[in-house]
């Protein structure tokens, strides 16, 4: 793979990323450099690292920088739940990003079982 942005994984957190800055926009404005900063910051992991992995000269390399993008991911997965319970993100929204975040962990998980596949080749 020679672009990360061939990676539909990439393209579909990319997409949360934007979703949640749309998102967050109306979010309280004392948020700002709380919960809002920390939500942008851990989605913006997922794709960033993602890239950041790709671009490494080894597949063991990779799957470290895979593992970070997991990590971000999981905490995405518990503030989108945060942000429900305090009454920032409605229920359908809660659901939609939840189920992109599930989906984009179970990627995450298979693109490492791929590149631990080729490291044994």
């Amino acid at each position: 793979m020679s672009n990360y942005k061939e990676l539909i994984v990439w393209n579909v957190a990319h997409k949360l990323v934007l979703n949640l800055y749309k998102e967050s926009v109306v979010f309280p404005k004392e948020e700002r450099y709380g919960y809002t900063s920390q939500l942008r910051r851990a989605a913006v992991s997922i794709p960033n690292n993602i890239a950041e992995g790709q671009g490494r000269s080894n597949n063991k390399e990779f799957i470290n920088f895979i593992r970070i993008a997991k990590g971000s991911a999981t905490e995405v997965e518990y503030l989108i739940l945060l942000g429900r319970d305090l009454g920032y993100i409605n229920n359908d929204k809660y659901t939609y990003y939840n189920n992109e975040i599930i989906k984009i962990l179970r990627m995450l998980n298979n693109l490492i079982k791929s590149l631990r596949k080729l490291e044994n080749l």
